[in-house]
């Protein structure tokens, strides 16, 4: 029973007249007009909406199956993957060199949101190809990059990241799975990976995986972790599939949600792998797509959030239960509409006003990356890692929570599968965990992130929300719902990042203890600077008379809710982080 409409206005309203992306100086951006991304972002709604969102519910029921070695995907999703194949979709932003069509980063993000929302599972294929895609490109071969790339990037081949075992998952310094170098340059890797996600199907006729392994007479730790491609099938020197290869599926998990991704054990056994980049870098290698990974898994969470919230928007509009306090809204019925309650107007306002700013949020860190990459921009790229562990932690927490929030909205329908809210909690909970669980975001935030360049890059962050207060404090509209509260919290987060300062060497618990919250306060600062950007964009649309006026006001009012509502909860974080370790260390581990 659930819809899904693609927001084209939405984000056409963030590329143009928040981000101005038409107008920067990123090579390719000058291709970006609203008529060009208009055109893509429409395309990209009607697949989303026609042929991803009806197999969703398939996917969930039917999951994967492993028969006879062989993984099968849900009914439908192989048709859909030969759809979107051959309209180019997997190659969006990939180099033209090995055919890709080159558009920018970007681009293809706002392009992710929509496949994401209207089916997660079915995304997910596509998107660790896009991760394995980068990491070749960045760190293979010539050899490597002619071998695979093309065949990956118009999506005949597909591939993976194999990184966790069962006994390692954030401490990848423990690894067992190992590689033997042979005569010809080769290795034969053997070991075990689980929670390998697309790690098999029969959609592609070759799954290139990448995989971390230690090499024989390697250091022990992360210092001797490498990373390899190790192909499904063995590749012929004209580019033709040969014979399998040492590597299988050993079995499917049974999982909360995606059940229509294949997350596979796999098993090597002396399979031939070719060594990506430098001996013992392997680290350096997969951290290349980790920006880019964690950065589409915060797209996952608020992408879910949204279409949740349109389809409690929806139940909402057409339930009828009880009467408006104010006076009957609904005379020729027998009960006036939820929607007219102040309970549920605040559940779906703080699913709107999150979601909004949260796309804004993730399409400005898209733009970063796509600065570093295109214009070899080192403070785009420090800025980038900065947010993304905000990005990843905060989005996918709060995207989580209004998944929650949407079920609610319907009350005991959305405890049942008929209604399909509750399919989106399940799915949108794993982001939330992979990629780095959001406990280790925060903690890289406030470990390496927020002392990056001596604490540069965190200066940089301030002063931009410092310059665009000052810019705009002659705007009255502004300066009451938008840039004074915008003001309190980033002081909030100063005084947070000044107290770490200050007790982190005498105290690193003070710090620890506090990450988490530091993290959201962190995540609520960005979202306030996008609402107001977006208040700052919405005014000058109306004083210049473009556009439909009422998506303008309904922006402003939506913005102003999130300032009033969700930003004063950097004050509870604060006050949290001011507290120290000692509340939360005082237990004893036999206590518990």
């Amino acid at each position: 029973m659930t819809t899904y409409t693609a927001p084209v206005e939405d984000t056409q309203f963030v590329l143009h007249e928040v981000l101005n992306v038409s107008q920067s100086d990123i090579p390719g951006y000058d291709e970006l007009d609203r008529d060009f991304t208009g055109a893509v972002l429409e395309e990209a709604g009607k697949l989303a909406k026609n042929v991803l969102e009806p197999l969703n519910k398939v996917g969930d029921e039917q999951g994967c199956k492993l028969e006879n070695g062989v993984v099968r995907t849900p009914d439908g999703f192989k048709e859909a993957y030969d759809e979107l194949r051959a309209g180019g979709w997997n190659a969006l932003d990939c180099d033209p060199d090995y055919g890709g069509q080159g558009m920018p980063h970007l681009l293809n993000t706002a392009v992710s949101e929509y496949f994401t929302s209207a089916n997660i599972a079915y995304a997910m294929y596509a998107g660790l190809s896009h991760g394995a895609i980068a990491a070749i490109q960045t760190h293979g071969s010539d050899q490597q990059k002619a071998t695979f790339l093309p065949k990956m990037i118009e999506g005949e081949w597909s591939g993976t990241m194999n990184l966790t075992e069962p006994q390692c998952g954030t401490d990848l310094g423990l690894i067992r799975t190992k590689a033997e170098p042979q005569d010809d340059g080769s290795y034969k890797l053997s070991g075990q990976k689980i929670w390998i996600s697309a790690g098999d199907h029969e959609m592609t006729e070759n799954i290139v995986h990448l995989v971390l392994a230690r090499a024989s007479g390697s250091p022990e730790g992360i210092k001797g972790i490498s990373l390899f491609i190790v192909p499904k099938y063995h590749v012929n020197e004209d580019g033709s599939i040969g014979a399998r290869n040492g590597v299988s599926c050993g079995g499917l998990e049974s999982k909360m949600g995606i059940h229509g991704n294949a997350t596979c054990v796999m098993n090597y056994d002396e399979a031939t792998g070719y060594l990506i980049g430098d001996l013992n870098k392997g680290m350096r290698a997969m951290f290349t797509m980790m920006n880019e990974a964690r950065l589409y898994v915060a797209l996952q969470g608020y992408a879910l959030g949204e279409i949740a919230y349109q389809n409690a928007l929806g139940f909402a509009l057409d339930r009828l239960q009880g009467r408006d306090a104010t006076g009957v809204k609904n005379p020729d019925g027998p009960a006036d509409p939820i929607i007219v309650h102040p309970d549920v107007r605040r559940n779906l306002m703080d699913q709107k006003s999150f979601v909004e700013g949260a796309r804004a949020f993730c399409l400005w860190g898209a733009k970063l990356l796509d600065e570093a990459h295109r214009k070899d921009d080192k403070d785009a790229d420090d800025m980038l890692s900065l947010l993304i562990p905000v990005l990843k932690g905060f989005l996918t927490d709060k995207g989580f929570e209004t998944t929650v929030l949407a079920q609610q909205t319907l009350g005991g329908s959305g405890f049942t599968t008929e209604w399909g809210l509750e399919q989106y909690v399940r799915d949108c909970r794993i982001a939330m965990i992979y990629e780095g669980t959001n406990g280790i975001q925060s903690l890289d935030l406030v470990g390496r992130k927020l002392g990056l360049n001596g604490g540069k890059t965190a200066m940089a962050f301030f002063e931009e929300v410092k310059s665009f207060l000052k810019e705009n404090e002659g705007d009255e509209r502004l300066k009451g719902p938008f840039l004074d509260p915008l003001k309190e919290a980033s002081k909030r987060l100063q005084n947070a990042a000044m107290f770490f300062m200050q007790n982190g060497a005498k105290n690193p618990n003070d710090v620890l203890a506090g990450s988490y919250d530091f993290m959201h306060l962190f995540g609520h600062v960005c979202l306030g600077l996008m609402w107001a950007h977006m208040a700052k964009a919405a005014y000058a649309a109306l004083d210049a008379g473009t556009g439909n006026p009422e998506f303008y006001e309904t922006k402003i009012t939506t913005g102003k809710y999130y300032m009033a509502r969700q930003l004063p909860m950097t004050e509870t974080n604060l006050a949290r982080i001011l507290s120290g370790s000692e509340t939360v260390m005082a237990l004893d581990a036999a206590n518990f």
